[in-house]
């Protein structure tokens, strides 16, 4: 059974209002763009910003924000941490770009967020990075000390009693804190974004599933009842974009990231110390992360549940987790006083991870009007906000440094086809499931369990990447 995830039927309950029409016959546009979450809402906006004659339609095949965009973590994560793999791919000078971008990013959002009135429940509180058994210390030294290097930095070592202060946990240790980070509600986001573009003249169509597209000097997507014949066209379809266009087959890996919610409990909240909305991970593979809400709630996610054979958008992306009572009993582990807690809601939802471990960006194979961006690896929230300015720079015919990426060169690395991948992805992740599970109870871990684990840096994972969007 599928349910819209907890974010967004949150928003919708509070934004009340019917969904906007699908399309209906025949429509013009300069830029169409398929897909209504944060990628392609985002662009759309910004396009926009700079062209406001420009006649600008979005079609979503469900209710904008239903995808990842709707049910991720809402932790507002940067690059910093994953600055050595952003050298490897392209480069010092870009790296370095890349990393304050993303920071500067965070800042953006919340600015333009108050400028246009959408609450998002935006808390900056920052991000905390910390090991929750003692085989993780020490594995963010290498990378912080390569920031500090290069002087991008922003990450400051805590005390024992700051790390479990600011963690909410006392089993936590070796902790970090970066400033220019925090958590928002990403339903609310989505839907803020979508009431501003519909205010600038963008035409959005919910439940109008893109069908087919053809290009011949112009780009005609076709909808169940209607069609858009436009000059340019994008494709933010993140994870559903292997299922369509099968020249993205091996580009990605679709990984599971499942999250719940506990009742609200403003009290326990504030004594954990985590009511300023920072967004905390633990140090492993497969992550742990959480944060709090604005009315006392805790979420509490982890990523590499399930893999997908074939990238196919399997009915438990869409469903409550499988993995719920494992979540309890991590938040219990984590944090004794919410053992008993209720959660009032599990979810799921895919995470685009590609082989780098970075989105990438392009023109759509044998097309030339047709652009796309996707493969964000569990860091969208923020960095969707880049693939905006990246799609929207490309539309406009600029030349700058967002058109200059090396993220605009397509999938730099690919996995192998099926059934390879999975039966690789499978192996590997049940390998780093035994050797995390070895190292939480300060057991030494087999030795092949640590050679295959270490398999996942093989793909472009060689440093600390955090989640923030549905992350695998």
């Amino acid at each position: 059974m599928s349910q819209l995830p907890y974010w967004l039927a949150e928003a919708l309950a509070a934004e009340r209002s019917p969904p906007r029409p699908a399309l209906q016959g025949r429509q013009r546009a300069d830029v169409c763009i398929v897909g209504g979450g944060f990628t392609g809402l985002w662009t759309a906006i910004m396009c926009k910003q700079a062209r406001p004659d420009w006649q600008v339609v979005v079609l979503e095949k469900a209710r904008c924000g239903s995808g990842a965009s709707g049910r991720n973590g809402g932790c507002m994560l940067t690059w910093s941490t994953k600055y050595p793999s952003l050298r490897r791919w392209f480069g010092d000078s870009e790296a370095s770009r890349l990393v304050q971008a993303s920071e500067q990013a965070v800042a953006d959002i919340a600015s333009f967020c108050q400028q246009h009135a959408i609450d998002a429940d935006i808390r900056l509180g920052g991000a905390v990075y910390a090991a929750s058994n003692p085989a993780q210390i020490g594995r963010l030294a290498p990378v912080l000390s390569m920031l500090q290097e290069h002087g991008l930095n922003s990450w400051t070592a805590l005390s024992p009693a700051q790390t479990r202060a600011l963690s909410g946990s006392a089993l936590l240790q070796d902790g970090y804190h970066s400033a220019p980070a925090g958590s928002l509600q990403p339903g609310k986001l989505v839907r803020g974004l979508l009431r501003v573009a519909s205010e600038m003249g963008v035409q959005v169509h919910e439940h109008s599933a893109m069908t087919h597209l053809q290009e011949d000097g112009q780009v005609i997507l076709h909808t169940a009842q209607g069609q858009v014949e436009a000059s340019q066209a994008v494709l933010a379809l993140n994870a559903d974009m292997p299922g369509q266009f099968p020249a993205f087959a091996n580009s990605i890996l679709l990984v599971s990231s499942d999250m719940i919610i506990t009742d609200a409990r403003p009290g326990e909240i504030s004594t954990l110390g985590l009511e300023r909305g920072q967004a905390v991970c633990d140090l492993r593979t497969f992550v742990h992360y959480w944060r709090s809400t604005p009315d006392g709630r805790l979420m509490l996610g982890k990523g590499g549940n399930h893999i997908a054979f074939g990238n196919r958008m399997q009915a438990c992306f869409d469903q409550p987790s499988r993995h719920a009572a494992a979540l309890q009993l991590t938040m219990g582990r984590l944090f004794p006083s919410l053992a008993t807690a209720p959660v009032v809601q599990s979810w799921t939802g895919a995470s685009d991870r590609s082989a780098t471990g970075f989105p990438f960006f392009g023109r759509l194979p044998g097309h030339q009007r047709v652009l796309y961006g996707l493969g964000y690896s569990g860091n969208g929230v923020v960095q969707s906000h880049l693939g905006g300015r990246i799609l929207s720079s490309l539309l406009l015919g600029e030349r700058n440094a967002w058109t200059d990426s090396g993220l605009v060169r397509g999938p730099l690395a690919h996995f192998p086809p099926e059934p390879l991948r999975w039966c690789g992805a499978m192996l590997v992740r049940n390998a780093i499931r035994r050797v995390e599970q070895a190292e939480d109870r300060q057991h030494k871990p087999r030795w092949l369990d640590t050679r295959l684990a270490a398999c996942a840096g093989m793909a472009g994972k060689t440093d600390h990447a955090r989640p923030d969007a549905t992350h695998g």
